[in-house]
């Protein structure tokens, strides 16, 4: 059996890195940036500690924003357009998922423009060109897309989202910056860092799994799992820690795939438009619990890369146990609610249930799984 492995060309990690954006967009003989950022982003400042960079170096760009937490097909569409319009020639995506997903879709039609229709991106499309270069910037530490194939964008006509997984849409390179990351609110720096800590576990234990995606995903677990309270806290060493966590986990996640977490996930935030860390957040403990008897004696390797002691000694049992208080622990102590009432109506469980089972994600799960199952997990949490 042969084992791909993909991975950005080049990135940057540490205070200040996104100064190194101009020297990369020289180098490189970029001529206009496409800016692609949220508008709370722009609105509160963010943005323009990038754009600061590009004009004090002369470079020029277009800004733009047309972009919503979870970007709709419309926010491709007319994204699309304004590039062609601006004649720009590369993308810089600011942002979480969303401004970086938005530009991945923009740069892979611009490069393949047989796939104009959104939709035809779901799954593995066949594209034949490397998307437009994206310079990627995170302000999450969260969704690790500056170092993934992946990307999802929300069909808001059949309220679903569309997983789509192509090698042509990784960003050549990518600024971790933990500054850049500072202003994000408790609550939202909770659910992103949940989100990559769902991404280490289910990515440790999915399917396809293998070595050299297990030295990432462990080495994950461990950093997010000593990170996110501080990161929470706004302390530099948890801010600097989570940049780190999540952008490891996004190696590893992106070439093994995931599970029915991100499955179950993914339909709240197209029903509900629920975010997604706290999503995934809500529904890991249980889907722990549910594939437990499938993972070996991976939990316990999980449980101790949380900081449980004395795992070496513990029952089959007990370290699974272990493993999913472990998770429970964090996500109450960084405020996460510990169930969907609040967020799912219990007849609209049969289109979840079905969503989920759709979802690209799904046959990554190291358990064989049902619509059945599926429906009776969202019914445990409600």
């Amino acid at each position: 059996m042969v084992n791909r492995f993909i991975l950005n060309e080049t990135s940057y990690h540490g205070a200040n890195a996104i100064a190194n954006i101009a020297d990369e967009a020289k180098a490189r003989g970029f001529q206009k940036a496409f800016v692609c950022s949220d508008p709370d982003l722009v609105k509160f400042g963010v943005t323009k500690k990038v754009l600061d960079v590009l004009e004090k170096n002369g470079l020029a760009y277009e800004l733009y924003s047309n972009i919503k937490p979870n970007p709709t097909i419309e926010n491709v569409q007319t994204g699309v357009e304004a590039f062609k319009s601006a004649q720009t020639d590369y993308l810089i995506a600011i942002g979480g998922g969303s401004s970086m997903d938005t530009a991945k879709a923009i740069g892979i039609i611009i490069n393949n423009p047989e796939f104009a229709d959104v939709r035809s991106l779901e799954g593995v499309a066949d594209t034949k060109n490397k998307a437009v270069p994206i310079f990627a910037v995170p302000t999450t530490a969260g969704t690790a897309a500056e170092v993934t194939i992946n990307y999802v964008i929300t069909d808001a006509q059949n309220n679903r989202k569309m997983v789509c997984v192509d090698p042509h849409d990784i960003p050549v390179v990518a600024f971790i910056d933990p500054d850049m990351m500072s202003s994000m609110p408790k609550g939202l720096t909770a659910a992103t860092g949940m989100d990559a800590l769902t991404h280490a576990i289910e990515g440790y234990i999915t399917a396809g799994a293998w070595e050299l995606s297990d030295m990432f995903h462990l080495k994950a677990i461990e950093i997010i799992a000593r990170s996110l309270r501080g990161a929470v806290d706004n302390t530099p060493d948890g801010r600097e820690g989570m940049a780190l966590g999540q952008y490891i986990a996004g190696m590893g996640f992106s070439n093994v795939g995931l599970g029915i977490v991100h499955s179950m996930a993914h339909p709240l935030g197209a029903l509900y438009d629920t975010p997604h860390g706290i999503a995934n957040a809500i529904i890991l403990p249980t889907v722990m619990e549910y594939n437990a008897e499938a993972t070996g004696e991976k939990y316990r390797d999980i449980a101790k890369a949380m900081g449980v002691e004395g795992t070496d000694n513990m029952s089959q049992e007990e370290y699974r146990k272990a493993a999913i208080d472990a998770v429970k622990k964090l996500s109450e102590d960084v405020g996460i609610p510990a169930d969907l009432k609040e967020i799912v109506k219990k007849e609209d469980i049969p289109f979840l249930a079905q969503s989920a089972y759709d979802d690209a994600c799904r046959p990554g799960n190291p358990k064989e799984t049902s619509v059945e199952d599926i429906t009776a997990l969202y019914e445990s949490l409600i």
